[in-house]
């Protein structure tokens, strides 16, 4: 629904870590048509690779790199504020929680798909998101019973 005739666009932020994350969340782009979508990773190069537009890069960061951490949370706040999403949808990692958290605050739905990587538990980051995430999932029925997420099929 891109803007015509008056009407407010739908925003859409698409973000996750470079690597399996992110190979993940481009199987999920045809979800994203008829919106104007965002994508934010942590890898140069993915955009041109993926032919997108609309790509931020965000530094990287885990657990081990606090400092890594509270660069890229400033990053991604700055992005939300500027580009005040209605929904945001991750495959994971780290950033795509922070993306999401910041997101909320301004009112948007957040939808986590936890990584196909994850099939005996949810990862670390999904399991926060569970907490505040409008849509939670699982790639796997088993992990989402157990951790009561929805499973509702694999993006592979």
């Amino acid at each position: 629904m891109n803007s015509s005739a008056g009407k407010a666009s739908i925003r859409v932020i698409a973000v996750s870590s470079s690597g399996g994350h992110w190979e993940q969340l481009m199987l999920l782009n045809d979800a994203f048509a008829g919106t104007d979508v965002f994508y934010i990773t942590t890898l140069h190069g993915l955009a041109e690779r993926n032919h997108l537009k609309d790509v931020y890069v965000v530094r990287d960061f885990n657990r081990q790199t606090p400092v890594n951490a509270l660069i890229s949370a400033v990053q991604l706040m700055r992005i939300v504020f500027k580009l005040r999403p209605h929904y945001v949808f991750s495959t994971g990692a780290a950033p795509g929680l922070i993306c999401m958290l910041f997101a909320k605050l301004l009112g948007a739905k957040v939808i986590w798909i936890d990584s196909v990587a994850n099939a005996e538990k949810l990862s670390m980051s999904g399991s926060m998101a569970k907490v505040f995430a409008d849509v939670h999932l699982s790639q796997w029925p088993k992990v989402a019973e157990k951790f009561k997420s929805r499973y509702e099929g694999s993006v592979l």
